[in-house]
């Protein structure tokens, strides 16, 4: 790979999304409602999701005709140069929908499979997370990384929870078991700025089974390159919802406090 096309994708990445945040503002201001819904009543799409997409769609084929997109709410474009976007035109639909701040626009670029360029940038704030692959991790320009690792038991630990009922039940006794042995938890609702929070110190670990790579592909690599580990492990979901991939529970942390940490989630019942 060019050494220096995860730079350039995350470059264009990032102008892209801020534009995209915009438009999405834009809509908010003008009065929102679901247009649809997804794998239960309560998973919701807006308009703004679409209208976000496409625009983010519009905006790489304008630059890079030949890469392949996978994003969220559309049908995946098929591509030939070998670089594939991974979009969620906002993450933390719920938030944006009711007006909490907690929602964000991710792209991603992978080549061969291994992502290369990632950003979030809030919704609600414009603070904006950037990374390339082997360059580093920055909040607003300024580079970030990963705060100490405390014990265990003074970890502030954040996490997020499906819309399928099933999963839920799942999800929360796998918390609840782990809550007593943790700082606290936090539940704020967008996968992928809980990733950059854990990233630029402002949370200890990230866990939740389930998500998708549209969810995780930019925030992953933010943590990674900010001294973090990014990983799906095999957790016990497909034993509760039939057809779940094995390897969908998604872990972040700190590198130096990794295997603790996933100790503990041993013991509380997430994995496999």
């Amino acid at each position: 790979m060019n050494p220096d096309l995860g730079t350039e994708l995350r470059d264009l990445a990032l102008d892209i999304a801020r534009e995209a945040v915009a438009l999405a503002r834009q809509m908010r201001a003008g009065g929102i409602a679901v247009a649809d819904t997804k794998s239960s009543a309560v998973d919701v799409v807006t308009a703004a999701d679409r209208a976000s997409e496409e625009l983010i769609r519009s905006r790489i084929l304008a630059v890079r005709p030949d890469d392949a997109i996978m994003g969220e709410e559309g049908e995946d474009h098929p591509g030939t140069s070998g670089v594939r976007w991974i979009v969620d035109p906002i993450d933390g639909t719920v938030n944006y929908l009711y007006g909490l701040p907690d929602w964000a626009v991710s792209i991603a670029a992978e080549v061969d499979r291994q992502v290369v360029a990632g950003v979030v940038v809030n919704g609600s704030t414009g603070v904006a997370y950037a990374a390339a692959l082997g360059a580093g991790a920055t909040r607003d320009g300024q580079r970030i990384g990963v705060r100490p690792t405390p014990p265990v038991a003074e970890r502030l630990v954040l996490t997020g929870f499906g819309y399928r009922s099933d999963v839920r039940a799942h999800q929360a006794a796998c918390v609840a078991a782990l809550l007593p042995h943790v700082r606290d938890i936090r539940r704020m609702g967008s996968c992928a700025l809980d990733l950059c929070h854990v990233a630029d110190g402002s949370g200890d670990a990230y866990v939740e089974e389930g998500p998708q790579a549209w969810d995780y592909s930019a925030g992953g690599l933010v943590l990674s390159e900010a001294g973090g580990r990014f990983d799906l492990l095999a957790g016990r979901l497909h034993q509760v919802v039939p057809g779940a991939p094995e390897k969908a529970l998604l872990v972040g942390a700190p590198d130096e406090g990794w295997d603790t940490f996933v100790a503990a989630l041993g013991d509380a019942g997430f994995l496999a």
